[in-house]
């Protein structure tokens, strides 16, 4: 039986339907409305089921439309879609990915750096402005610590060949020694000299700072993504002083019994909630997010004088909720309008990320073991032997594997990663994915590319070349809905299923041997599910491969 491509659920448009009206009224009505509309050049056939009314398309023209559309777009195929002609183009700044110098890039940044880049990629795929902004933690009393680890443990050619991993390992050291009341004065007084900007101390935090970003910029080219700006915690600190001010002048920073500086954020006011922007001691003037909200002030205040955004958004993990609550807050009783225009995506924690050495430490070990992991993998099958780098292919199915497992399920919800789940060929994973980019690609390989021109299109009426056309038909829904909510999972569960039913039409639907007008269909048909599907998997930050 033919699923129908269209459904009208008919307690939808009945005026007074409450839900006494019952299903056999329904039903009733659902039929008595079905006899009364009549079939024309698009719609062939008109059904009744339980409380809907159905409506199946002209089989040639859905896949003429579909096929003739997917064609002309290329990689704008549902982006061209009316559903988006209303939606104003904007800009957009991004706010994501946000490691802190000498730390460990934890899993934490890792999904703040895929989710950032969906976000950006998919605003940029429907004509937005995108500003990508990388936020580092590069300032704070740690710099002290590592400037005097760095006088006694540094070596400057490590530091040059891996900045990151030299770095923590000073950081470390140093950390062992850091209750010493000597190493807690010499850390002091570096840290004091940065903020004096002593030309000396200042050259080596940013020697720190550069040969960081020269790291993190390649191991981000791993990863397929780029920033337009590398900013940070150290920018602001002149301005976070002003923006205390303007607190102060606006009436609106108060001073606790302890002395701390705070902003009232109660309905009331009456100190039911506040946010701290400032300590009691007043010997620490510098201010890290962590601290406090004033880091952020100053620095959202910047990028609206300097970027003119239409929206802002950050993306970190759901712990710093209240954080950007406090934030969002705070600039509104500023005065700042615009504070509703940001936006905080927020995503949930990973648990069971170890590496075969142990614990992830850097992204790059992340990196490295699904790299390895997936090069085993495809070693012991017999056609990796064909592809030119295997190497380089093992690195970007493996990604797939990790882009799809992480965007499975809502952002929010935590989850708990598996190596073996991820990288399964079989079933809903990103490998599954590539390996189906890839057996429809080498399909093309084989036969030579489809002409659309000359397409018979009666020659696909089989239901699972149906399937397939309807399916391809709603990508437009799908993209909608994810830029709706920033929610990755409506395109991954929209690729999978494409996958699956492209696999299944891959069997039943053979191309070899078939006669010349079906197999040009047939053809044509491929092509357009591997367009598609390469078209969302790009979207999601994932490279598509054309062999494995």
């Amino acid at each position: 039986r033919h699923v129908a491509d269209f459904q009208l659920s008919i307690a939808s448009v009945i005026e007074n339907s409450s839900s006494d009206c019952l299903a056999q009224d329904l039903h009733l009505q659902a039929q008595q409305l079905a006899e009364q509309l009549k079939c024309d050049s698009v719609v062939s056939e008109i059904s009744a089921g339980p409380g809907t009314v159905n409506f199946t398309i002209n089989r040639e023209l859905l896949a003429k439309t579909v096929l003739q559309q997917v064609w002309k777009d290329g990689s704008e195929y549902g982006v061209k879609s009316e559903l988006f002609s209303t939606v104003p183009r904007q800009k957009a700044v991004i706010e994501f990915s946000s490691p802190n110098i000498a730390k460990k890039f934890h899993i934490g940044h890792l999904r703040s750096t895929i989710v950032g880049n969906f976000i950006a990629n998919l605003k940029v795929a429907l004509g937005h402005e995108v500003v990508r902004i990388n936020y580092l933690g590069d300032w704070g009393m740690q710099f002290g610590l590592l400037g005097v680890g760095f006088q006694s443990f540094g070596n400057k050619e490590k530091l040059k060949s891996s900045a990151l991993q030299h770095l923590f390992e000073v950081y470390v050291q140093i950390n062992k020694a850091a209750e010493d009341e000597n190493t807690k004065k010499l850390a002091k007084d570096f840290f004091r000299k940065l903020e004096e900007h002593d030309e000396q101390t200042l050259s080596i935090w940013k020697q720190f700072r550069d040969l960081s970003i020269e790291e993190y910029i390649r191991i981000y080219k791993r990863l397929g993504v780029h920033f337009d700006e590398y900013s940070g915690e150290s920018f602001y600190q002149e301005k976070a002083q002003e923006v205390l001010k303007m607190l102060e002048e606006k009436g609106l920073l108060q001073k606790t019994m302890k002395g701390t500086g705070v902003v009232d954020l109660s309905e009331k006011k009456d100190l039911s909630t506040f946010s701290t922007v400032m300590r009691s001691d007043g010997t620490s003037l510098y201010i890290t997010r962590q601290a406090s909200p004033i880091v952020d002030l100053a620095a959202a205040i910047d990028r609206m004088n300097k970027h003119s955004w239409d929206t802002m958004i950050y993306v970190t993990d759901k712990s710093q909720s209240n954080h950007f609550q406090h934030l969002f807050q705070i600039l509104k009783l500023m005065g700042y309008d615009w504070a509703e225009r940001c936006q905080h995506v927020s995503f949930g924690l990973v648990q069971g990320m170890k590496t075969r050495r142990g614990e992830v430490i850097f992204l790059e070990d992340v990196l490295n073991e699904v790299r390895s992991r997936m090069l085993q993998n495809m070693t012991s099958t017999k056609t990796t032997k064909e592809i030119q780098d295997p190497v380089e292919t093992a690195e970007k199915v493996g990604l797939a594997a990790l882009i799809i497992q992480d965007f499975r399920g809502l952002l929010s919800s935590d989850y708990q990663f598996s190596w073996d789940r991820a990288l399964q060929s079989r079933g809903d994973t990103g490998v599954f994915l590539q390996y189906t980019h890839a057996r429809l690609h080498s399909l093309e390989q084989r036969h030579g590319s489809a002409e659309l021109t000359d397409v018979n299109v009666a020659c696909l009426q089989e239901p699972d070349a149906i399937s397939v056309l309807q399916h391809l038909l709603r990508y437009d829904e799908v993209l909608y809905r994810s830029s709706q909510d920033l929610q990755p999972k409506h395109i991954v569960s929209y690729l999978l299923t494409l996958s699956h039913l492209a696999a299944v039409a891959h069997k039943t639907l053979p191309v070899k041997g078939s006669t010349p007008d079906v197999a040009q269909a047939r053809l044509c048909l491929f092509h357009a599910a591997r367009s598609v599907l390469a078209n969302g998997m790009k979207l999601l930050g994932i490279t598509p491969v054309t062999r494995m």
